[in-house]
């Protein structure tokens, strides 16, 4: 079947240019990657810190206490990764839609707040639990040999962590962090449960408006596109640097 290219010109006039109605899509646009880049950061603080925890109780847990304060310091660290085990749980078992609205709808129910914020709240939560995971095994996969090389130099346990395992731990996990970044981004297209004008909702927007699907959402799906593949491109490069660093 030839393609009707009159037709498509009314199309494409009716959906982007009368009224200016592409601008839904470029305010769309930017509320993805406003959202998509601050949960992204809610999610490495909440992700790292978590790792860190569950590592470190992973590697400790198993040796004998050396007075008082090693045993309270074990048992704070216990109370933390049980708690943490207890928010994997939680998140990775539960759809991040209904998290979404729960954090909207019953959290914030009673209060008038900015729905972007609550967008980056939660999925910045729910990646968080992914990015946890991640790092964690990137850390455990990190000789131990590291953490007495560390402390042979004069540093302590902090510092170690900090400076030799973490980054080591990010490299061999780089992909991996790549992929949470992609599934994040497209994860944003849900926010239209709460009323968020995104991309995704600014194409229904359109749609809504001309009774045309075919050209808003193809669009809203090729801007994705060409998002993911600038990300999978910039990934790859960090991986080509980091590769050329270790020669």
């Amino acid at each position: 079947m030839f393609l009707d290219f009159q037709q498509f010109q009314n199309d494409f006039y009716l959906n982007f240019i009368k009224n200016d109605r592409y601008i839904y899509l470029v305010k769309g646009l930017k509320v993805t990657l406003k959202v998509t880049f601050f949960a992204l950061i809610v999610g490495l603080i909440i992700g790292v810190t978590i790792a860190i925890v569950r590592a470190t109780y992973d590697k400790t847990h198993t040796k004998k206490y050396c007075g008082p304060v090693h045993f309270i310091l074990q048992l704070l660290l216990s109370i933390a990764n049980f708690f943490c085990n207890i928010y994997l749980t939680v998140i990775r078992g539960t759809p991040s839609t209904v998290q979404l609205m729960i954090i909207y709808f019953v959290i914030f129910g009673s209060v008038n707040i900015d729905k972007a914020f609550v967008a980056i709240c939660a999925f910045g939560i729910n990646s968080g639990a992914y990015v946890a995971e991640i790092v964690r095994s990137g850390i455990m996969s990190v000789d131990n040999g590291q953490f007495e090389a560390g402390r042979s130099l004069g540093f302590g346990y902090v510092s170690t962590m900090w400076y030799i395992i973490l980054p080591q731990a990010f490299k061999n996990v780089l992909p991996a962090l790549g992929n949470e970044v992609i599934v994040l981004l497209k994860e944003t297209s849900i926010s239209g449960y709460i009323a968020l004008e995104d991309l995704t909702m600014g194409a229904n927007i359109i749609r809504g408006q001309t009774y045309s699907a075919f050209l808003p959402l193809f669009a809203a799906a090729f801007i994705y596109l060409v998002i993911v593949m600038v990300l999978s491109a910039g990934v790859k490069k960090l991986e080509l640097i980091s590769r050329n660093a270790e020669r």
